[in-house]
């Protein structure tokens, strides 16, 4: 059975994720990219990542992969705007990825892994591995809760952290998972010395980066699907939730306001 995303598509939610690019969220594989490689974007969304991969091999093609066709409308207007042409969705899971043994020369998951238990997290990379071609590369990015960072250093941020850790961890998902993509990578088949793992930053300091982060969060607290989830499962009220939101709103009025998160990165060499 397909595992739908556990904070939904509302538009807060697309609104984060579109702003993602190869350049901030996936440099750490830009030196491994070929003109002609083929590419699985694994959990693709909105597909601000996976079109601009497929801009970076013009000769290849680049596949973008989730779970629902919803966001996928976003992924082909931006591509049309940009007349990139090597790049389509489709629909499928992560744990059982529909095409066959060594298909692509890159495999990318960018924040998939943390939203799943440990036995279907296994699963979807040792299916990574699988449809990776021989001298191939898996390449994962996972965010780890436990390394955000902000100031101001506000009690309400400091509980939403702590909330949004509670709620992934009963859905038995990973909230920490940064730290912990290399040795699921090993636990899924690959040699240690197959994997190259580094880390990657994001930062929001300027005006515009802290109104905009702030904006996401308040909207995804206030009417996400995450909100549902927190509420119906016991982990906050709604007032709690209004009390949060408010954090957010103060930490984005903020002048001085500056927030950071380490991701843990792996390069995956295909044998």
């Amino acid at each position: 059975m397909i595992q739908e995303y556990p904070h939904g598509h509302h538009e807060s939610v697309l609104r984060g994720h579109r702003w993602r690019t190869v350049s901030n969220s996936a440099a750490y594989l830009l030196g491994s990219l070929r003109p002609d490689m083929a590419i699985l974007d694994v959990g693709c969304g909105p597909g601000s990542i996976t079109v601009d991969l497929a801009s970076m091999v013009p000769q290849g093609k680049v596949i973008g992969l989730d779970t629902t066709s919803d966001p996928f409308e976003e992924g082909l207007k931006l591509a049309a705007e940009r007349s990139i042409a090597n790049v389509s969705f489709k629909v499928g899971d992560a744990k059982q990825i529909p095409f066959p043994d060594k298909t692509f020369d890159m495999v990318h998951a960018h924040q998939v892994l943390q939203y799943l238990n440990q036995d279907d997290r296994l699963q979807a990379i040792r299916e990574m591995r699988r449809v990776a071609k021989s001298g191939g590369l898996v390449c994962m990015r996972e965010a780890d809760q436990g390394t955000v960072t902000f100031y101001p250093e506000l009690d309400g941020l400091n509980e939403f952290v702590n909330l949004y850790c509670k709620v992934a961890r009963a859905s038995r998902g990973e909230p920490n998972a940064g730290r912990r993509l290399h040795t699921w990578a090993k636990e899924a088949g690959f040699l240690a010395a197959d994997i190259s793992a580094t880390a990657g930053t994001w930062c929001y300091n300027s005006p515009a980066e802290r109104s905009w982060w702030s904006g996401v969060w308040v909207d995804r607290i206030e009417q996400s699907d995450w909100r549902d989830t927190t509420i119906t499962g016991g982990h906050a009220t709604q007032n709690d939730l209004d009390r949060l939101a408010d954090a957010w709103r103060a930490w984005g009025s903020s002048e001085d306001a500056w927030y950071a998160i380490v991701h843990g990165e792996v390069l995956c060499q295909m044998r």
